[in-house]
């Protein structure tokens, strides 16, 4: 019974709750800061550069301890985790698309699918290599890419591990817009199919607004613009 009880609980919290949180360098970057990503949910964060975004992406994706505040994943609180529990949620929960690519440069596109699919034991999926626009190049070395080819494929090696959430820095940072358009409704189709949820920083508004929710970061605060 209590095991049934848990597992309402469960699905009746949010997939990721942010509680207040505050972070300061050598100066205040943000304060009491609260949002909650539900299962199938798309958020994005702007804010003109230096403002923190990348920082509480970092926070929420439990990269970085905030100076102050909770961020529960599936009821657990993050960073009152044991280091092996955090690994391993980041490990097999979480996939974070970084402004770098983090490619292993000396192997070819499909090595690098074929590693991040080993280690968390999955199957290629051919059908997002030719949704992305990259199932032609995937023999190529990693330094034979375009950086926006390079991109692609790290989303794609991403998207592979089967993640339940995605945090992306600036994931069409370096994309036409027609790209970045197959990008962005490649995530968007990912956390519906899947029950994920997303959180992206961006500079692009345009981008943002086609996220659920969007906030801005601006005077300590995350201002909602969409809900």
């Amino acid at each position: 019974m209590s095991e049934q009880i848990n597992n309402k609980a469960l699905l009746a919290a949010p997939l990721l709750e942010a509680k207040n949180l505050s972070h300061n360098f050598d100066y205040e970057l943000f304060k009491n800061i609260s949002l909650t990503l539900e299962k199938k949910e798309s958020i994005a964060i702007i804010g003109t550069s230096g403002s923190g975004k990348s920082t509480l992406l970092n926070i929420l994706s439990s990269l970085l301890k905030p100076t102050t505040g909770n961020v529960v994943f599936e009821s657990k609180d993050l960073y009152s985790l044991k280091q092996n529990q955090l690994l391993k949620i980041r490990r097999d929960d979480f996939g974070i698309i970084f402004q770098a690519h983090y490619l292993f440069r000396g192997f070819s596109a499909i090595e690098n699918l074929n590693i991040a699919t080993l280690l968390s034991h999955t199957n290629l999926d051919l059908k997002l290599l030719k949704e992305l626009n990259i199932d032609h190049v995937i023999n190529q070395g990693v330094g034979e890419l375009s950086g926006g080819q390079q991109q692609r494929l790290s989303i794609a090696r991403i998207l592979m591990k089967k993640p339940k959430i995605i945090f992306a820095d600036e994931p069409t940072g370096n994309l036409d817009k027609d790209t970045a358009n197959v990008v962005m409704n490649t995530l968007f189709r990912y956390i519906k199919e899947n029950d994920a949820g997303l959180i992206l920083v961006t500079h692009e508004e345009d981008l943002a607004f086609k996220c659920d929710k969007v906030y801005k970061l601006v005077d300590l605060k995350l201002v909602e613009l969409k809900c």
